[in-house]
This record gives structure tokens, C-alpha cells and sequence, in this order.
């Protein structure tokens, strides 16, 4: 899954709703109803746009899609994807369809907070009642709820899962180092004197990338130091960016990109990855699509790599989920309803996630529809059925875009040297303001 910056969405334009168009399944309306539900209307076709164009993704994106059109058989299916930039591209041509009143039918969006945007600029509707009459709120966790609800309301339908805390390791560089492969460290003290002896042993302890890479990783030492509970109060004022807690943390931080190779700052995550695939690196945190990257060069899990929660997360997952909205003023509102129903229904999430290397985010399936994925998927359904879960913040869940984008000059700027660490929680603090006002 390429993840880039998020970029911050344009939205000042408020768009109307239509007021009357074709009924469900094609037929017509005798006219505009007061009761009338947002989703109700032209089910005829559904426009869909993301930026699922290559890899993985566009491969997710065609079995969802085989899964629509066998459940929707009168609804035609127009694919809107836009290729590039990792879907800064996509989200430039939303921003620009919202403003000039012609959105799509649904989009692709981060869950949770990067919405905020939209509601803000009224683009959005409410999907709290589809919720109830598609049942979701029984089918998803009550956590996930909870995370993707935005002042009390759910405004998307989320297609899969990714979870962000996740440790990638060459189990061989670690055992050179006198490192047990088998045991990960309880916590960010014990990682990091793991990391010394493998600088000791001449391999670089962690790889890291591009801004958005620094920010997780900067996330996941958050959740170890502050704990799920402190870590969620970062985002609604009830935990303080200048507490103790957090200066731990980036004191952590700050020790932690000492041992990377700054070479691999300004790279993606494949090629900042790519060093502990190759067997010379130990570590790198990313979300869980990195699985993909081992297993199309043939790596085996337990002998060529090692997954791991990072230390001191262990029992927390750190959550994002794709999502798709239903925008103001679609033409096709039935057919956005379609595609929500087919995203959120079990057939949906297993195609797409199979393919994908995501999770569903439901958690009633069975035995056998687990038994459908892959080792590393099972073991992460298991912990998002039982753990903790938390927002990122590098990936859209957390905060509002502009948040997130200040909190990720913030952390590059710092790790590029531009900045002390005194300067860093301070740049952070002035990123996070408006939180929980």
C-alpha cells in the first residue's frame, strides 16, 4: 500500500444535494421526498473514484469489483481511479470536482479524522443511518466505531484494515548481532539496546524514508511510551504535547533515527525497506501492505523476515482503513449505496482484502473465512478482535489533514537536523493547537 504525504484537501464550497432524481434499481421517483434518506435515489451506475492503479491495489480493487457486479447486476460499475502520485493526483481532481459542484459518486478517503475537511465544508453526508440499516455496527468493533466517528457521527464505510505498528526484521542480521530473532524487546529502553549491538556489529539498526515514514514511526514510539489511553488524549486535548510523557518519547525518537542511514530520508518506504530485505538492515516500521514487498521477492516469514508489534505496543492496534463517502450532490446516490453495501459485506472485505494484504474490518467472520488468508493476516484479525485500537497519525485517522501535514514538516525538519529537540516539541505543539478545541 504507497502511502505519500497527505496533502491538504481543498473545501470551502458547500454543494447541493439534488433534489430529486431516478429511484433505486433505475426506476423514477414521483417526485422529492422529506424523508427522503441521502443514500435513496439513481442506482443505475456508480462512479468510484481512488487512486487503486497499480500493485496490489488494482488487483483489491478489480476482485471488489467482480464482487459489485455480481451482487449488483444492474448497476454499472465506472471505474474513476486516478493513477499517480500515490493519490495526492486523485485527491487534487476531487478537491477540484467538490468545489465545481460535480463530485463523483463515492471516494476513496483515510477513515476517521482527515475527513474533517469535507464535513467542514458541508461535502459529505452523514452515513450513521446506513450504518444501522446495513447492521455495521454489530459487524465492525465497537473500537473501530469509535475511531471512525467523527464528532459523534460516521461518515464513511471503511473496505479494509491496515494496521501501522508493525516491526519488519531480518531475523539473520539480528542473530549476527547476538540478537534473538524469537523474542522481540518488551519496550523502546530494550529495542534500543538491540540496536546498539547491531551498530556494534557494523549493520544499520533501522531504515526509515520520506516524511510520512518518520511521522509512523514517531507514532508507534508515542503508543509505546504514553500508552493507548494517553496517546488517543493527544488528539482530543485531554494529553498535552509538552507533558513529560511526551519528551520521552521523542527523546526516544530523537536516539532512535541516530541509527539510521540518512541516505534514505528523502525515499519511499520500498526502497528505505529494501536494506533489511537485502540482510542489511535489522528494522523498519511500516504498516502491514510491507508484506507484500517480501513476499513478491520470494521471502519467507520465520526464515527470510520477522513481524513484530513494535515494543512496547504489543495488545494495541494502531489503525487506518480506506474508506468511501457518499458526497453531496451525487448523481447516483442508490448506486453509492450499492457500493457501500457490497465494500462492508463479507464477500466484499475477504475479496478485496485477500488480494490486498489488508483485514477486513468486520469481526464476525468464521473459522473458514479466516482460513482464507494468509498467516501474518490471520495473526493480525486476531489482535484487531482483541486489542486495543488507535489512530494514526501519519496515515489520515487521527487528525485533520493541515494537522497532520504541520506534524510531518515538523518531524522532517528535526530529522534532517534542522532542528533541537527542544525546537521539535515546541514545532509540535504549535502543529497540534487546535486540538480539542
Amino acid at each position: 500500500m504507497r502511502k505519500t504525504r497527505l496533502l491538504a484537501i481543498l473545501g470551502a464550497s458547500s454543494l447541493l444535494l439534488a433534489a430529486c432524481g431516478s429511484g433505486s434499481g433505475g426506476g423514477s421517483d414521483s417526485g422529492a421526498s422529506d424523508n427522503k434518506k441521502p443514500w435513496e435515489g439513481d442506482a443505475s451506475e456508480v462512479a468510484v473514484a481512488t487512486w487503486w492503479e497499480a500493485g496490489s491495489e488494482k488487483l483489491g480493487l478489480e476482485a471488489l469489483t467482480k464482487v459489485f457486479e455480481d451482487q449488483n447486476p444492474k448497476t454499472k460499475f465506472v471505474n474513476a481511479a486516478i493513477a499517480g502520485g500515490g493519490g495526492s493526483q486523485a485527491k487534487q481532481k476531487l478537491a477540484a470536482d467538490l468545489a465545481a459542484g460535480s463530485p463523483p459518486d463515492t471516494f476513496q478517503a483515510h477513515a476517521g479524522a482527515e475527513l474533517s475537511d469535507y464535513i467542514d465544508a458541508d461535502q459529505i453526508e452523514d452515513l450513521t443511518g446506513l450504518y444501522d440499516e446495513l447492521g455495521l455496527k454489530d459487524a465492525f468493533p465497537e473500537t473501530l466505531i469509535d475511531q471512525l466517528k467523527v464528532d459523534g457521527k460516521l461518515y464513511s464505510v471503511p473496505s479494509n484494515v491496515h494496521r501501522a505498528n508493525v516491526v519488519w526484521a531480518n531475523p539473520k542480521v539480528l542473530e549476527e548481532a547476538g540478537v534473538d530473532a524469537k523474542t522481540p524487546p518488551k519496550d523502546i529502553d530494550a529495542w534500543i539496546a538491540d540496536m546498539e549491538k547491531i551498530k556494534a556489529a557494523g549493520k544499520t539498526p533501522i531504515t526509515v524514508g520520506m516524511a510520512w515514514t518518520q511521522t509512523e514511526l514517531l507514532e508507534t514510539i508515542l503508543i509505546a511510551d504514553l500508552g493507548a489511553e494517553e496517546y488517543n488524549g493527544l488528539f482530543d486535548g485531554k494529553t498535552k504535547w509538552d507533558s513529560d510523557g511526551v519528551k520521552k518519547a521523542l527523546e526516544h525518537f530523537e536516539k532512535i533515527i541516530s541509527f539510521t542511514d540518512k541516505s534514505l530520508i528523502s525515499e519511499d518506504w520500498e526502497p528505505a525497506m529494501q536494506p533489511v530485505v537485502d540482510g542489511k538492515a535489522a528494522y523498519h516500521v511500516m504498516g502491514d501492505w510491507a508484506v507484500a514487498s517480501f513476499d513478491t521477492q520470494k521471502k519467507k516469514a520465520g526464515e527470510d523476515y520477522v513481524y513484530f508489534p513494535v515494543p512496547g505496543t504489543d495488545g494495541v492496534f494502531d489503525f487506518l482503513a480506506d474508506s468511501f463517502t457518499l458526497p453531496k450532490g451525487a448523481k447516483h446516490p442508490g448506486g453509492t449505496k450499492a457500493w457501500l453495501t457490497t465494500i462492508s459485506s463479507k464477500d466484499g472485505q475477504i475479496a478485496f482484502s485477500t488480494v490486498k494484504g489488508s483485514i477486513p474490518a468486520r469481526a464476525d467472520l468464521t473459522d473458514e473465512e479466516k482460513g482464507k488468508f494468509s498467516e501474518y493476516q490471520q495473526n493480525a484479525m486476531e489482535s484487531f478482535g482483541k486489542d486495543t485500537i488507535v489512530s494514526s497519525i501519519a496515515h489520515g485517522a487521527a487528525l485533520p489533514v493541515k494537522v497532520s501535514n504541520d506534524i510531518n514538516d515538523a518531524v522532517s525538519k528535526f530529522v534532517e537536523g534542522g532542528s533541537d529537540l527542544d525546537a521539535f516539541q515546541q514545532a509540535l505543539m504549535k502543529a497540534t493547537d487546535s486540538v480539542g478545541k
